[in-house]
């Protein structure tokens, strides 16, 4: 049997940026992407805080050491600048490999800044 399990997160996330006039997709700091264990172009699902919208989109770096979160395309009708979203991204595994499996989670600041890394 295979499972779906959480495989990295990026917690209290700031929205940066929102460009309704591109071709869809959320862009993320290449470095906050990488510290999640999150792949240029891989499938996520972004939860907002403020307003409860959930949507499945899938990651596009952004400039490294910039700490943008910008929603791009349709997704931008999803937040506005300054919301807090959480982003998730998830591995198909044995139930094996899910019983030993830690998913890599990082924490946020006001500012984009990684505050408390967690897991693998």
């Amino acid at each position: 049997m295979q499972v779906h399990i959480l495989k990295g997160k990026i917690h209290q996330a700031r929205i940066t940026r929102c460009e309704l006039y591109y071709e869809g997709s959320l862009g993320i700091d290449l470095d906050l992407m990488e510290a999640a264990d999150i792949m240029p172009y891989e499938r996520i699902l972004v939860v907002n805080a403020n307003n409860g919208e959930r949507l499945t989109t899938y990651a596009i770096p952004a400039a490294r050491g910039s700490r943008t979160f910008c929603l791009n395309g349709a997704a931008a009708r999803r937040g506005e600048v300054g919301d807090v979203v959480t982003i998730m991204s998830f591995a198909t595994c044995t139930r094996e490999e899910a019983a030993e499996f830690k998913p890599v989670i990082i924490v946020l600041n006001a500012e984009n800044a990684i505050v408390s890394r967690k897991g693998a």
